[in-house]
């Protein structure tokens, strides 16, 4: 009984160390430095406990464990080392069940919601470079440097990909700052679909050969890369 209780102490130890460490490394270098406050300020406290209660442990304690040797040098077996790997086996599964079953509750107790900006930022850097070449792309149609069909075909493109970046600023939880919205994604998979389909049949039916095919599916994959985005 006393290896499964010194298992919960140490256990409890390491959840303790972990809280006592990150709590004051997330503050008291903001509390010390202007600068580092300028440029990065004080975290919430709700975001600080999230990290601090995520101290799940894993394959590198168990293999820190495994790495101790049997024996000593002068051959005598290494002292308490099935104990030791018990003890971190006891911490791993106690971090992991314990802390990796309550933090999806913490979460919600918290009431931590994810962190958009990056989306945002996206989104709007996006619809300022599509408006950028828009008004690049009338100005190339009033000097006559390209034909007219030309010119409309490629700013029918940019105001499709503008009314998409604005409808994904209206609900931006359907789209996560990607360019087109989850519905126009879908619709625009399913075309993709068939169009591979219908070249792989004509192939197949020796319409066409396998440079036509391949050369096909380059266009394809980068109208859905386009589609996607990285």
């Amino acid at each position: 009984m006393e290896p499964f209780i010194n298992g919960l102490l140490i256990s409890g130890v390491v959840i303790l160390v972990r809280i006592a460490w990150v709590v004051p490394t997330a503050y008291l270098p903001r509390l010390v430095s202007k600068k580092l406050r300028v440029r990065d300020p004080f975290p919430a406290w709700q975001n600080v406990t999230i990290i601090a209660w995520s101290g799940m442990r894993g394959v590198i304690s168990l293999a820190a464990a495994f790495a101790l040797p049997f024996v000593l040098p002068d051959g005598r077996p290494f002292p308490g080392r099935n104990y030791i790997l018990f003890l971190t086996f006891g911490v791993i599964l106690v971090t992991l069940v314990f802390q990796g079953l309550t933090l999806p509750l913490v979460i919600r107790k918290l009431r931590i919601k994810g962190d958009s900006s990056a989306d945002e930022e996206e989104r709007t850097a996006r619809l300022e470079a599509n408006k950028a070449a828009i008004e690049l792309i009338k100005k190339l149609r009033e000097n006559g440097d390209f034909s007219p069909e030309v010119v409309d075909r490629l700013r029918a493109e940019y105001d499709e990909r503008v009314e998409q970046l604005q409808l994904c600023a209206e609900n931006p939880d359907d789209c996560r700052g990607e360019i087109a919205t989850p519905q126009y994604q879908r619709l625009q998979h399913e075309a993709l679909r068939v169009e591979r389909q219908t070249i792989i049949r004509l192939r197949n039916e020796r319409v066409i050969n396998d440079d036509a095919l391949r050369r096909i599916q380059r266009d394809l994959d980068l109208a859905e890369a386009r589609l996607t985005g990285p």
